[in-house]
């Protein structure tokens, strides 16, 4: 009986995963194509500062855990390589100027757009997890893996800044494996399942938000140094500031 109900489920997931393969393959074509001189900048950015390599490869966890290799835009001296750790600390001495831009707007992940366009990768899905963390997938997580990995989710959200909360003096390894990785594994579990094109949509528009329309409303909200009401001289812009503080909590 429930060989025959799973056999109903996946039939009737069957079109949604074809024609949500078919916007990634549309999708990394017109914005590989659209970005195409943005990505030209970067690498010519990363080239002038530190030479080459302008990528940086890693082989990460994909679909029902078959390894794949990821890329990136190298945002690490070129003399970094996987010895170190697997996860990017705050302050972190490996990273170069032009990487600290890369990775505050998240711009380092754009090559991935061709791991989307090979399949690798889904532009929604669950973050690929490194293969030094392919231990914590057990007790129930490693369904996780029946998922296509993705660039946008709910954790890559939820979970941006995520190297803030690793302890200070402690095993950032450790606290990953036993603090987040279980935090975002219960989340993706909660959201794959039951996700439709609809709901991968709205995550797509809310990382975009995120990612252009919260810097420019913080820049629309910056206070003016004119003093031009009247006000008290730094009265009207601490309020501002005070404003754009509350609305930003949680960042």
């Amino acid at each position: 009986m429930s060989e025959t109900v799973n056999a109903g489920c996946a039939q009737a997931a069957a079109p949604a995963v074809r024609l949500r393969r078919l916007v990634d393959v549309f999708g990394a074509a017109a914005a590989i194509t659209v970005m195409l001189p943005v990505l030209l900048l970067i690498a010519l950015a990363i080239w002038i500062e530190g030479g080459r390599p302008i990528f940086y490869s890693q082989f990460r966890l994909g679909l029902n855990g078959t390894p794949f290799r990821m890329y990136k835009f190298r945002k690490f001296r070129a003399d970094c390589d996987d010895r170190g750790s697997p996860l990017t600390m705050v302050n972190d001495d490996r990273m170069t100027t032009i990487g600290e831009v890369l990775a505050a707007f998240k711009l380092d992940e754009l090559p991935q757009l061709w791991n989307v366009l090979r399949g690798d990768m889904s532009f929604v899905g669950p973050r690929p997890e490194s293969l030094a963390f392919a231990d914590c997938f057990r007790n129930g997580f490693e369904k996780i893996l029946e998922h296509r990995p993705g660039l946008i989710g709910p954790c890559q959200i939820l979970f941006r800044h995520e190297n803030t909360l690793f302890p200070q003096g402690g095993n950032a390894a450790d606290f990953y494996r036993e603090v987040l990785f279980p935090a975002k594994a219960k989340i993706d579990l909660a959201y794959y399942p039951n996700r439709t094109v609809g709901s991968d949509l709205k995550w797509v528009l809310h990382t975009a938000w995120i990612i252009v329309g919260e810097p420019l409303l913080r820049l629309a909200r910056k206070p003016r140094h004119n003093n031009q009401s009247g006000m008290a001289p730094g009265s009207f812009g601490t309020n501002l500031i005070s404003k754009a503080d509350g609305c930003s909590n949680g960042d």
